[in-house]
């Protein structure tokens, strides 16, 4: 079983109002791959120019990331974003974008990764994306992520990618964006409509929720008590999950839902340290206890009360 990863590899600069990182290691493939690298072997796929660190790449091989689809552009620079946050740390703003390497990115899958039973696309252009699909040789369960500004500029070109994927993860932001429902519950039915079988809002400190063919489930976040940089939860997030999937090879209903209750637990772990820290310093042990933790959170015991009339 395999696992391919289509995204991007930065440099991250962040301010919080507890502290700042310069030019950190990140991008939406090195989240998602240092979380799903707990469950499984993860196959990377990203560009970055020559400025791109020995160390950066020997964490990714460390964590038994396979780097193959990694494209190295000679003389180029590699994707340098840095953001503000609020603090509430649920607003943040970015301060300045740097595609370099990555606004020509296309992918190009190595050949080892053109069967892996698994693939998640990572925020892009839904027509690179799409591409990414076209090159598998076999059919996988594939997740896509998308944002506002794809959503702006190239609706159709993602509700053609939406209606031949198995699952989208969006926030509640750009599920009433794409839907033009203003309800996050009749925006994520209203996009379930258009082809996937699930939809995956991610709705940050309110947990997340699933959309599927007989209804709707909700799984809370993790309270946290010191969220020291959020960038990256969401690919995290993705990560667990997928990564879940990968070890449990199950993508009905039931199996999904605890892909997203795992995705919840490392988006956490994500939270609590800046950049790619918070997953690096973990171990699987720590993950397995959080996990644990949530379990119980969400356990009710019965409870007799008189019947409702």
């Amino acid at each position: 079983m395999s696992l391919v990863v289509v995204g991007s590899v930065a440099f991250d600069s962040i301010q919080t109002p507890d502290g700042a990182l310069e030019n950190a290691l990140g991008g939406s493939a090195v989240h998602f791959s240092m979380a799903a690298s707990y469950f499984g072997g993860v196959q990377l796929v990203g560009v970055v120019g020559e400025d791109f660190p020995v160390e950066h790449r020997q964490l990714l091989t460390d964590r038994g990331i396979c780097i193959d689809g990694l494209e190295v552009v000679e003389g180029g620079k590699t994707f340098r974003w840095s953001g503000k946050y609020f603090d509430d740390m649920d607003r943040r703003e970015t301060l300045s974008v740097d595609l370099n390497v990555f606004e020509n990115f296309r992918p190009d899958l190595p050949g080892s990764y053109r069967n892996a039973q698994y693939l998640f696309l990572g925020n892009g252009a839904p027509v690179t994306q799409a591409s990414v699909l076209d090159q598998m040789g076999s059919r996988p369960f594939t997740v896509v992520d998308t944002m506002d500004l794809w959503i702006d500029i190239a609706r159709p070109d993602l509700e053609s990618l939406v209606s031949n994927v198995d699952a989208l993860v969006l926030n509640d932001e750009e599920s009433q964006q794409l839907s033009g429902e203003k309800n996050v519950v009749l925006a994520g039915r209203k996009i379930l409509a258009m082809g996937p079988r699930y939809v995956i809002t991610k709705r940050g400190q309110h947990g997340a929720m699933i959309f599927h063919a007989d209804g709707e489930v909700t799984l809370p976040a993790i309270p946290l008590g010191n969220v020291v940089d959020p960038t990256g939860a969401g690919d995290s997030f993705a990560g667990g999950m997928m990564g879940c999937l990968l070890r449990s090879d199950r993508t009905d209903l039931q199996g999904i839902k605890v892909a997203v209750a795992w995705g919840t637990v490392t988006a956490s772990f994500c939270c609590q340290g800046f950049g790619v820290e918070g997953l690096k310093k973990i171990s699987p042990t720590d993950l397995q206890e959080r996990f644990g933790q949530y379990r119980n959170m969400l356990e009710l015991d019965p409870v007799e009360i008189p019947q409702i009339t």
